[in-house]
């Protein structure tokens, strides 16, 4: 046998052996005394020739009949061995051999069948009587599970034995090494052969081996039971159970997945947030603001500005921060009920994603640009670039106009810091078109000229030095203003100070971005006077302006909500339009100025017309308020008059107790009321 040959194929040739024996002695003793010795010789030249030859091929170890006597008639007890062989009660003389000589090596330790011994008892045959029945002789296996350093009693062995099986056949125990053994055995090669294990159906139901051995048709200690045919009943139980069991398994996966996307959402929602609030939000102001978000009907509802501006003022918390945006949105549309003309398409966010856009080139060169420090937008085409993308893809579809233009994806990245993305989207949408930023991103780019100029002018009339140091520079709004309007402060500033603008944003509009240029530019102005050239003082502006401390942001932002510029801005409107008329009109020959005012002229009479029909639709809705108001002034009236009869009714009622009390409390009052009694009764 190879030596890779498995090791249960040494158990399966021992037993064999041992069988042999068992058979052997079986026939010695049904024969009679003179064919018993001839036999007895037989057997034991088959035993040690087939364990001699088994056990030199596979482990090289000497044979185990070696150093056995010759056989006996009968079995008796053995050291090591498991059980007596004969339930009689009749005791049979055992003599004990002298030890057998040593032979030139050390027998193998107990790693089969037997432990280490030092002899081992000869047997002598025993006369039977034949008048006590002879008993069947039954095979043990001499297998014990003792360590060599402990011996469990012999019938205690004996009293695990199966007592209702009829079978000879007793269960088979494993020696504490096989024990370990079997516990780490690697699987063996699978059976090949039918006939492998044929020799171990007698050997009964055996303890499992190792667990990561294959299961064969036919086990190496027995014939494995072939399993019945299951009825109808018990399939429809086992395909039930596993139908629910399937059907469990899906719903833990799809809360799993739920949770995960909870998880997400959540650590989303922290990574957008992940900035430094300028003002602090303290309890109460929460309080007032999730009041106002969990108004019943809040888009309907009109709530007073004063209490919006003051709860504006005292600080957003951060995390309501895009609901509060979006409540701002609703407050605006209900005291703005008649929108702007430039309105555009209702066309659903989903279905701009479906189309394409001639912006697409523009906006991935720009998205690596937006906040690159900012985690939820440093990743290269991450979720939050995606996304970015996406809103600014869709608004580039929504307005042809503007398109996409450098600076729309500050505006979108800090409305979706915020917000959902489709919130985010319509919030951008509000900005450009009810709050009018949409006229600063247009291609001729002619209001942001009106609003640098506004600036330059708000500077010459709050802080006259500091514009005249910046004209002796030559330094223009234009080198360091624009990008504040165009990015709402948020390419430059800390995104705690550019939430705050936005707040106000949604409040005032977009003179909130002059207030703030103004109200950064005074409040550094002594540094500002302090450089000299212009690369230092635009330097400063740009890059130190900016790192401002928390107390001088909300210093800042203080300010703010106390100014009031919006009549100078008009004004300084107007002004641009007149200076810029009187410097075309000069280049102008009197040709080119007579076509120049009839076009003004064309113009005028269309705006005229334009106020012409929107008189008449005031005038129209005057006219329904007034008769609104007539008829609750008539219904008022005749409410004033249902007052004063009921009045007058209730003094005549009053007046009425009163005399009945009087004539309750006379002496004659008695009769009058029997009187007025029976006059009642007729």
């Amino acid at each position: 046998m190879p030596n890779s040959a498995p090791r249960f194929r040494l158990d399966m040739l021992k037993s064999k052996a041992k069988r042999s024996l068992t058979e052997s002695l079986e026939s010695i003793l049904s024969r009679g005394s003179k064919a018993r010795g001839s036999l007895e010789s037989s057997g034991s030249l088959d035993l040690d020739s087939s364990l001699s030859s088994t056990l030199s091929s596979t482990s090289k170890e000497p044979s185990l009949c070696e150093k056995e006597g010759p056989l006996p008639e009968t079995p008796a007890n053995t050291n090591g061995s498991v059980g007596d062989l004969s339930s009689d009660p009749v005791s049979h003389p055992i003599e004990q051999p002298d030890k057998l000589p040593q032979h030139g090596f050390r027998r193998r330790a107990n790693t089969l069948s037997h432990l280490p011994i030092e002899y081992q008892e000869s047997l002598e045959p025993v006369e039977t009587s034949p008048s006590v029945p002879q008993r069947k002789l039954m095979r043990y296996h001499s297998v014990s599970t003792e360590t060599p350093h402990k011996r469990n009693d012999y019938e205690s062995k004996q009293s695990q034995l199966d007592v209702g099986n009829d079978t000879p056949i007793r269960t088979r125990r494993h020696s504490w090494r096989q024990q370990i053994f079997l516990r780490v055995a690697t699987p063996q090669k699978g059976c090949d052969s039918p006939s492998r294990h044929d020799d171990y159906s007698e050997l009964g139901d055996l303890p499992p081996r190792s667990p990561l051995e294959p299961v064969c048709e036919d086990g190496p200690f027995g014939p494995v039971k072939e399993d019945r045919k299951r009825t109808t009943r018990e399939l429809r139980e086992l395909w039930q159970k596993a139908i629910l069991q399937q059907i469990l398994l899906l719903r833990m996966e799809k809360e799993n997945q739920k949770l995960q996307a909870s998880e997400n959402n959540l650590l989303n929602r922290r990574l957008k947030l992940d900035y430094e609030e300028i003002t602090p939000c303290l309890k109460d102001v929460t309080l007032v603001w999730e009041k106002m978000l969990s108004t019943p009907g809040r888009s309907k509802t009109k709530i007073d500005m004063e209490t919006i501006h003051s709860a504006v003022g005292r600080g957003v918390p951060r995390h309501h921060r895009g609901e509060i945006w979006k409540f701002l949105a609703e407050q605006y549309h209900l005291k703005n009920q008649f929108p702007t003309k430039q309105q555009p398409k209702d066309t659903p966010y989903k279905e701009l994603l479906k189309q394409l856009t001639s912006q697409q080139h523009a906006i991935l060169i720009d998205l690596g640009r937006t906040f690159p420090t900012h985690p939820y937008f440093s990743a290269q085409l991450g979720a939050g670039q995606l996304s970015l993308y996406n809103i600014l893809k869709a608004y580039s579809l929504l307005d042809p106009e503007v398109g996409y233009c450098q600076g729309l994806s500050f505006v979108a990245g800090v409305l979706l810091l915020h917000m959902t993305e489709e919130d985010a989207f319509k919030m951008l949408k509000f900005l450009m078109f009810d709050m009018g930023l949409r006229k600063q991103y247009r291609p001729d780019m002619t209001i942001l000229q009106i609003q640098m100029y506004q600036l330059s002018r708000l500077l010459h009339d709050y802080h006259r030095d500091l514009y005249n140091h910046l004209e002796e520079h030559e330094i223009g709004p234009s080198l360091y203003a624009a990008p504040w309007f165009l990015t709402m402060f948020a390419s430059q500033f800390p995104l705690g100070f550019v939430a705050r603008v936005f707040d106000m944003l949604f409040l005032q509009g977009s003179e909130v971005i002059f207030k703030v240029a103004l109200s950064l530019l005074g409040s550094h102005k002594p540094l500002i006077l302090q450089h000299e050239n212009l690369e230092t003082i635009v330097d400063f502006i740009k890059n130190t302006l900016p790192n401002l401390g928390l107390v001088q942001m909300e210093k800042t932002i203080n300010q703010v909500f106390e100014m009031d510029i919006a009549k100078q801005l008009q004004a300084y409107e107007v002004e641009y339009h007149v200076l810029q008329d009187e410097l075309i009109d000069s280049s102008l020959n009197d040709n080119q100025r007579m076509d120049k005012l009839e076009k003004a002229n064309t113009s005028l009479r269309k705006q005229n017309f334009d106020l012409l029909e929107e008189l008449q639709v005031a005038n129209g809705k005057i006219q329904n308020l007034e008769a609104t108001v007539e008829l609750l002034l008539n219904n008022e009236c005749k409410l004033k008059q249902s007052i004063l009869t009921l009045e007058l009714e209730r003094k005549a009622l009053l007046q009425t107790v009163e005399d009945l009390r009087t004539q309750t409390g006379s002496p004659g009052g008695k009769h009058l009321l029997t009187r007025q009694d029976c006059l009642d009764a007729n």
